[in-house]
């Protein structure tokens, strides 16, 4: 029964980590506008 406890808090401690570095790059993290510009064919501008 201990060995199964150990996985458990295993387990959780990498569960912990892993949403601790999610919010971190969530909230700390700033993404950078920047212009995008999309080429559109003639053709699809005036269908017939």
């Amino acid at each position: 029964m201990p060995t199964l406890f150990r996985f458990l808090f295993v387990l959780a401690v990498l569960a912990g980590l892993g949403f601790a570095a999610m919010f971190a790059l969530a909230t700390l993290v700033e993404p950078e506008p920047r212009e995008m510009t999309v080429t559109i064919p003639q053709s699809r501008l005036n269908p017939k």
